[in-house]
């Protein structure tokens, strides 16, 4: 039997489906964000990079890298283990009590990354709860689907950011069933963000958990760098917060974070924390250094604002299809997986900027787009460029534009 061929022809349908992913080798350099170099098949490129989720640059900073080498000097890299069969070492006792204090709560719990703590702390949660009814938004990301299956209970999904729907939702399963929300406060591709301030209610009123991912949003939002749920002052209204280190913050890793006994029985039960690896000592350390510095420190959230404004006018009045966002996602419509992925090809080949095609099934068939996230970092030369390279690629492709540009008019 030809096992290889089950593979060669899995591959193949995502190449007939244009869904095969090609990932562009980088390398990025520090003090210089965005700008990186492109190992091309034709040599070393200058590239730069409109897409990264190091949103603010702090995977650069001094004082994160500084604590980063301080610590692995220090200590040694790795974690030596499980927490429960090497011990929990000092730098990641001191990380989960920074998030904690992040936002608010008794206790964090961290894990390898964002995906995992989603698909590991909805599944475990879930299952802890007696007959347990999960409540999930239609376009919750991956990790969080993938936790809501895993945790095999009965599921509803509403309809994006619909309150109405959710409510009705509620009404029908009565009172007295146990019920967890589950939803995200920003969503990564169209830029939106859920009304936290709403679900709360509904979920208060109707007696149900709630769970938020905000890794689109810690760090950037609130003024503490709290997320969405912070600057909309409901923070405390949310029973699980779920965060990243690997976005805002420039590391790695993920967690969650709530009451002392909710925390403490995911560590106790959860198989993807108890039987994984901890994160490194250097990482750890890396992570509390950005945390701590955007707890204090606004301008980079200020100036990150600034740029993604900027960013929107500019495109927008170039008559670019710059899709509704009011957070720091610039969506790009195409609405072509060919052309989406050429576009991105054209940008990297002939104008040196990386932006990724975002296709399906991360989006939906016929809404395929390119994603562009402004750094602080992102002046308004580059923002000048990217402008000019869109247009002439969209002129390439054929691609409509909203309008002609305000230059020519």
């Amino acid at each position: 039997m030809d096992y290889n061929q089950f593979f060669k022809s899995a591959l193949n349908r995502l190449h007939d489906e244009r869904r095969y992913r090609v990932f562009a080798d980088l390398e990025r350099i520090a003090g210089r964000f965005p700008h990186a170099t492109w190992h091309s098949p034709k040599g070393q490129r200058n590239v730069v990079i409109w897409c990264s989720n190091d949103y603010l640059g702090m995977g650069q900073h001094p004082k994160v890298v500084g604590a980063m080498v301080e610590t692995a000097t220090r200590v040694g890299t790795g974690a030596g283990g499980t927490r429960n069969i090497a011990g929990t070492h000092h730098p990641l006792v001191q990380l989960e009590a920074e998030l904690a204090d992040l936002h608010g709560k008794e206790a964090s719990l961290l894990f390898t990354s964002g995906y995992v703590s989603n698909q590991t702390g909805i599944s475990t949660l879930a299952k802890l709860i007696p007959n347990c009814l999960i409540l999930s938004d239609a376009l919750n990301h991956n990790s969080m689907i993938e936790g809501v299956r895993q945790a095999g209970c009965e599921r509803q999904i509403f309809r994006h950011n619909d309150t109405a729907h959710l409510e009705e939702l509620l009404i029908a399963v009565g009172p007295d069933r146990p019920k967890l929300i589950v939803c995200e406060s920003l969503y990564s591709m169209d830029g939106d963000v859920a009304p936290l301030g709403k679900i709360c209610d509904l979920a208060e009123t109707y007696g149900a958990m709630t769970y938020v991912d905000e890794v689109h949003a810690v760090g950037m939002y609130g003024p503490r760098g709290g997320g969405i749920a912070e600057r909309d002052g409901v923070m405390h209204r949310i029973d699980i917060l779920e965060g990243t280190l690997a976005k805002a913050f420039g590391c790695l890793g993920g967690y969650i974070a709530g009451k002392a006994s909710v925390i403490d029985a995911v560590r106790s039960y959860a198989p993807g924390f108890i039987f994984t690896t901890a994160l490194p000592p250097a990482i750890c350390s890396a992570a509390t250094a950005a945390i701590r510095h955007l707890k204090a420190s606004s301008w980079e959230r200020e100036r990150h604002q600034d740029r993604a404004a900027r960013t929107k006018a500019i495109l927008t009045a170039a008559g670019l299809p710059v899709m509704s966002s009011d957070t720091h996602i610039v969506p790009l419509f195409v609405g072509d997986p060919e052309k989406c992925k050429r576009a991105s090809d054209l940008l990297l080949e002939e104008h040196g900027i990386y932006i990724q095609p975002i296709n399906y099934p991360t989006v939906a068939k016929g809404t395929e787009r390119l994603r562009i996230t402004p750094s602080p970092y992102h002046e308004d030369g580059l923002i000048d460029a990217l402008a000019e390279a869109l247009l002439q690629v969209w002129d390439q492709l054929g691609l409509p534009l909203t309008k002609k540009p305000l230059a020519a008019e």
